[in-house]
């Protein structure tokens, strides 16, 4: 539903993220573009969100946060130690909703003390096209039309998850850095369709298919994968031979530790 006329929501940031939430929010039409606007210093990026979507863009934040409700973090997390000093007031009574990564809702409070109250988002790539999944976490309860709010905008991008602030670092090490597991698959699948001697454009579109295909099945017959995965490993047949190299290489175990190591360093960050 459309709400009034002025800024409701603000973005401190108009990179990727915050672009695909914008267009998100525009296409779904819970605001206009004239409800929406961005600022990021001396960033061409705000501009060109601005006119491309028909947002409000302002190179200094007080007038967009003179009327806003909504403020939206999505700059660099190194940014927020170097947030003018006049955020502080200006966020004041406001909703703050930080997809700042490695930031925890303490960190955030202590930066900007007087906000109603504080969301910590973890969202991923996918949600650049509509199809991510973000875990958040709320400082304190949300009231409803808070959490409407939120949901509306996370939602933007995709799947949304509310999870106690204690996941978020497992969050952000199985979905944050999630989609990078996956593409590096992919390109680890192209290279071996290649290396059995298909022509590259052959192989990566083998490989795309194959992966594409299969998360679509696995989604829509909601089966466990290791069923899924049984269905097409015949006793001595192709696929047992390959899921053997795999058991010996410890494929699962090596996977398992790598994502621990992605929680590992999240943890790391958010105390820095």
């Amino acid at each position: 539903m459309m709400q009034g006329s002025m800024i409701q929501v603000a973005f401190i940031g108009a990179g990727k993220m915050a672009s695909a939430m914008v267009r998100g929010l525009l296409s779904r039409q819970v605001y206009s573009p004239a409800q929406i606007g961005c600022t990021c210093g001396s960033d061409p990026s705000g501009p060109e969100l601005a006119a491309k979507t028909g947002i409000i863009y302002a190179p200094e934040p007080e007038a967009l946060l003179r009327t806003a409700d909504i403020v939206v973090l999505a700059c660099k997390p190194q940014q927020l130690a170097t947030l003018d000093a006049a955020y502080v007031k200006q966020t004041e009574g406001k909703l703050l909703l930080s997809i700042l990564a490695g930031t925890p809702l303490a960190k955030l409070a202590g930066k900007l003390p007087h906000a109603r109250n504080i969301v910590r988002a973890m969202p991923n790539t996918p949600g650049q096209i509509g199809a991510g999944v973000t875990g958040w976490s709320a400082r304190v309860a949300l009231t409803e039309k808070d959490r409407s709010a939120v949901e509306n905008i996370l939602g933007s991008l995709g799947l949304v998850l509310e999870v106690p602030e204690a996941d978020i670092d497992a969050v952000t090490a199985v979905s944050g850095s999630g989609p990078a597991y996956l593409f590096e698959f992919a390109a680890a699948f192209r290279a071996a369709a290649m290396a059995t001697g298909l022509p590259p454009a052959t192989a990566e579109k083998l490989a795309l298919e194959t992966i594409r295909g299969s998360a679509l099945l696995l989604e829509k017959s909601g089966e466990d994968p290791e069923k899924l995965r049984d269905a097409v490993t015949s006793p001595g047949g192709t696929t047992e031979a390959a899921l053997k190299v795999f058991k010996a290489a410890n494929f699962r175990q090596t996977f398992l530790e790598a994502v621990a190591a992605a929680r590992r360093r999240s943890e790391e960050l958010a105390k820095i």
